[in-house]
């Protein structure tokens, strides 16, 4: 039976990430040092090849696809935008320690959301809609292979709803310009929406069957 691969990439890194600061729907670009990292894990390692690459809108994503994937043009897709802090961008968790608000956000309640941001809930319906409409896509179209560069908190909350084995979206952390690859066979996506996490790429050379 045909199944459907999508390789998760997450952007290379960004200044203000490393600064510990709330980076959303801020464009921020890759530092020097995120694209030479980058350079180096494609240099070192072997990124999955797929002739359809989709991408966050925001330029540290399109920098990372230029850098990886040079000779693809990347389909941008807004919806794959890491979530919106709203008046907490640019900010550290120890300059928001006395926000009430945050502090609830931090623990998870869905019902709070950064002032002119967007709530975990509304983040999460937002990605998984778009994610089923890609999925959607790709299997109309026949497109067995595809590669999404986006966002930590975008590939963590996906993989927290749709990927096997089950796990909390922070047990899916990865560094940037690392991911996972899942396998999707169209009947158990058909019964329950759920696919099979069975790599972490970059994969090592030698590693390579």
């Amino acid at each position: 039976m045909k199944s459907y691969v999508i390789h998760f990439i997450r952007h290379g890194a960004i200044d203000e990430t490393l600064l510990g600061k709330y980076i959303g729907t801020t464009d921020a670009e890759l530092s020097d040092k995120g694209k030479a990292e980058l350079r180096r894990l494609d240099f070192e390692n072997k990124y999955p090849y797929a002739k359809v690459v989709f991408t966050s809108p925001l330029k540290r994503c399109t920098q990372t696809c230029k850098i990886l994937y040079p000779d693809i043009k990347p389909l941008v897709i807004d919806n794959l935008s890491e979530c919106s802090f709203g008046e907490w961008e640019g900010k550290t968790a120890d300059e928001l320690k006395d926000d009430a608000d945050f502090q609830k956000w931090l623990a998870g309640d869905n019902s709070v959301k950064p002032p002119r941001g967007e709530s975990n809930a509304d983040f999460v319906r937002r990605i998984c809609k778009m994610f089923e409409s890609i999925v959607e896509g790709l299997m109309k179209t026949g497109t067995t292979e595809s590669v999404i560069v986006t966002h930590g908190g975008v590939i963590m909350t996906l993989l927290s709803v749709y990927g096997l084995p089950q796990a909390k979206p922070f047990e899916w952390a990865m560094e940037s310009g690392c991911g996972y690859s899942i396998r999707i066979t169209p009947m158990l996506w058909q019964r329950g929406k759920v696919s099979e996490v069975y790599q972490q790429i970059p994969v090592p050379k030698e590693d390579e069957e």
